[in-house]
């Protein structure tokens, strides 16, 4: 299939405004194995596979925009973190990133456990079967409904986020007679070299209780003179998409320095350290994540020997991937409608979908490649932006890329690297129906979480 090249951006050498990008790939149509999910691929035609289906099928039976979701790589990651970390640490995947009832299943057969911060979250886990004691609950504000409900349920664990939670979850416990594990959230100081609001370890901030100040040593008084509450270990999170683990040794060190003090203070050594999630993944062929054993060798070794510099058993250690799991699993599927191209600067790809399925880019300022997924194509490399249909100037999906000028209405785009957040934050602005999420496996699809309609929009409009 071909089509006739029309007037395009810049071609190979040109420099874009933003300095992102200087020069187009080598080549248009191939799929970096670091960016996308074990199962892509081409077909001899050179349509995009996924799990042995091509996205031209999907699209005609899902229709599009559509987050399709490979199954075999979700639980290959699930079985990698765990396997990394081994029986001797806990493996908690971070729900916020994409929670569904069947991932919640997958997350149970691979032997992983959870965490939430909702209401909503822990109902769907504990509609879909995770046995409370493998949850664990977040929120920097929970209610006190999310806690009883949390409690009556018995998590194996709630963290602690506020000295006001410290007296709801203790009074919860109290009301059914349960002895609820805790951990608490300090903030350490540990600034992550992130973007701003996913930064969460500095102490300007709305999580956790500051170790500066003394404010996280007095959550531990308070929680152990609590009998309904059983004090289980410090939680530390510094950040969001991290590929440098040095954060982590400097949040170990003041962790454990706290888990001395508690020590020394109380005679007590808490049995458990968390150190959070946040590792990041590649989202474009320059990011360059490590692999899970490499970051579970690192952890171990930075906390062993922190513990014995204070002279502390070593505690069982905790993770909290999120995105790393899911992240590289999925990819958007979108069917162009416009192009409009801009002589000396890009052209503009309009596709179906935009801002209410992905907003990281507008929010975040977040960086996504892009392929032309129905075809492969010899054209020459056209500077592109791929834009949403929605009443907005920010409406971006991939800010800078490089498409084939041939690009035309009805092809088929995939954004790879979308399986974290972009389902979770999805909205209906402009009043969109928010996508299907399509798990693809060994030639069999199936949606897990299916497209809105109309009348799901009209069914909550009760004026």
């Amino acid at each position: 299939m071909s089509r006739s090249a029309h007037p395009a951006g810049p071609r190979h050498a040109d420099v874009l405004p933003e300095g992102r990008h200087s020069a187009a790939p080598e080549d248009l149509n191939a799929l970096d194995p670091q960016v996308w999910s074990r199962t892509v691929t081409r077909d001899e035609r050179g349509t995009v596979t996924v799990g042995g289906l091509a996205v031209t099928e999907l699209a005609e039976r899902f229709g599009t925009p559509a987050y399709l979701l490979d199954e075999q790589d979700f639980r290959a990651r699930c079985r990698a973190w765990r396997d990394a970390f081994g029986p001797g640490a806990d493996v908690f995947y971070a729900g916020k990133a994409f929670l569904s009832r069947a991932v919640v299943r997958w997350l149970h057969e691979e032997g992983l456990n959870l965490d939430v911060c909702s209401g909503g979250e822990l109902a769907t886990a504990l509609a879909a079967g995770m046995p409370a004691e493998r949850i664990a609950l977040h929120g920097n504000n929970k209610s006190t409904e999310e806690i009883d409900r949390a409690v009556e349920a018995g998590v194996g664990r709630i963290v602690l986020d506020s000295f006001q939670e410290i007296v709801r979850v203790a009074k919860a416990a109290e009301r059914v007679g349960r002895r609820q594990p805790v951990q608490i959230r300090v903030t350490v100081g540990v600034e992550a070299h992130t973007h701003e609001f996913i930064a969460t370890a500095h102490e300007d901030q709305k999580f956790g209780l500051p170790l500066a100040g003394g404010q996280a040593a007095e959550a531990v008084r308070r929680t152990l003179g609590l009998d309904s509450l059983e004090l289980i270990g410090i939680h530390s999170h510094i950040g969001s998409q991290i590929f440098d683990t040095s954060g982590f040794e400097v949040a170990a060190h003041r962790v454990v320095g706290l888990l001395a003090q508690i020590r020394d203070e109380h005679g007590v050594e808490l049995p458990e350290i968390d150190l959070g999630g946040g590792l990041g993944i590649a989202y474009t062929s320059e990011d360059d994540p490590s692999e899970p054993q490499h970051i579970a060798k690192a952890l171990n070794e930075i906390v062993t020997r922190e513990c014995e510099s204070a002279g502390l058993a070593v505690p069982r250690l905790s993770v909290e991937p999120g995105r790393a799991i899911v992240g590289p699993t999925a990819f958007t599927l979108y069917e162009v409608g416009t192009t409009k191209p801009l002589d000396g600067l890009r052209t503009y790809v309009s596709v179906d979908g935009g801002m209410s399925d992905n907003i990281r880019t507008a929010l975040y300022d977040a960086e996504y490649t892009v392929t032309l997924a129905s075809r492969t194509s010899d054209a020459e490399p056209m500077l592109s932006r791929v834009v949403g249909k929605h009443c907005e100037s920010g409406d971006i999906v991939v800010r800078d890329a490089y498409l084939p000028a041939d690009t035309a209405p009805g092809d088929l785009l995939a954004v790879p690297a979308t399986g974290a957040y972009c389902r979770s934050m999805a909205s209906n602005y402009n009043h969109a129906l928010r996508p299907p999420v399509v798990a693809v496996s060994d030639g069999e699809a199936r949606e897990i979480v299916r497209r809105e309609t109309e009348e799901d929009l009209l069914r909550l409009d009760v004026g």
